[in-house]
């Protein structure tokens, strides 16, 4: 895996700031959330592939329709496991990301405004 060449600590704490930093999660690390990111280093997965799981994780749950019950937060890394390994099963372009992350910058900037 090209991204491990990032220490295992480096990448524990890259994946909870991301994943603290996702709209609609609680913000609040456990130690399984910890424990999850290690093993993710562990399992060699890519550090871009958790990031997106997150982005198209945050715009599933977003981006419904205005009609749509709210949705509760999200309070486990674990929460995103599954999407982490349906992304690894796909082939996606970057581009579609970066796509899902402004029109997750346009809704919350929108909300924000509300």
């Amino acid at each position: 895996m090209k991204e491990n060449r990032i220490s295992r600590q480096e990448y524990v704490r890259r994946v909870l700031d991301a994943y603290r930093k996702t709209p609609g999660t609680s913000g609040y690390i456990r130690s399984a959330d910890r424990r999850l990111a290690g093993q993710l280093y562990d399992q060699q997965v890519p550090l871009s592939a958790v990031e997106n799981a997150f982005v198209l994780a945050a715009a599933r749950r977003l981006l419904r329709p205005e009609n749509a019950p709210p949705l509760g937060l999200v309070r486990s890394l674990h929460y995103f496991r599954a999407v982490i390994d349906e992304l690894l099963s796909l082939k996606v372009s970057q581009d579609y990301f970066c796509y899902l992350r402004g029109k997750i910058e346009k809704f919350m900037n929108m909300r924000g405004k509300q």
